[in-house]
């Protein structure tokens, strides 16, 4: 049986080393700093290696769609789930509607180092529950790109999909 023709021709691996240089801090929230691996506004995907401080609390959210989450070192939990701590090694899959609160603890001798795809959007509210804002892969690249020329990160480099087009 012949091997199928390629659908995808590539010079080379779409690979991204998240080791090289530092990472964009300050675009989400103080504390956290981010590298960017694929942003997919087109599709509403975004891939990204996020670090987070000690003592981190985010704005209560919903997301949209789904979120896979890895946590490579540190720890860090959910408000609504206070026992149900995130530690190195762990992998949460979150399905499309929840809602929660993001922490990392205080005592965190560390930066919580985690890996996430996240597709849709996170529908950000205050403690009161008044509307924030929203956060897609649209506005985290627009983000992303402002702070790569702002913080000189000239070596960052992320995977971003061509824009749909009509075929010939």
């Amino acid at each position: 049986m012949a091997l199928p023709d390629t659908i995808t021709h590539q010079h080379r691996l779409l690979s991204v080393d998240t080791n090289l240089g530092e990472l964009l801090k300050g675009l989400l929230h103080p504390g956290i700093k981010v590298y960017p691996l694929f942003l997919d506004p087109h599709n509403g995907i975004w891939c990204l290696r996020v670090k987070f401080a000690p003592g981190i609390t985010l704005p209560l959210h919903f997301h949209t769609g789904t979120v896979h989450l890895y946590t490579l070192s540190g720890c860090w939990y959910y408000s609504e789930y206070p026992d149900q701590k995130q530690t190195a090694g762990m992998y949460l899959y979150e399905p499309g509607g929840s809602v929660h609160q993001f922490n990392t603890p205080a005592d965190n001798s560390e930066d919580t180092d985690t890996f996430m795809i996240v597709a849709g959007a996170n529908i950000n509210f205050s403690a009161e529950g008044e509307y924030l804002g929203m956060m897609d892969a649209g506005m985290i690249k627009t983000w992303v790109d402002t702070g790569i020329a702002e913080q000189g990160c000239d070596q960052m480099t992320y995977i971003t999909p061509p824009v749909a087009r009509y075929a010939r």
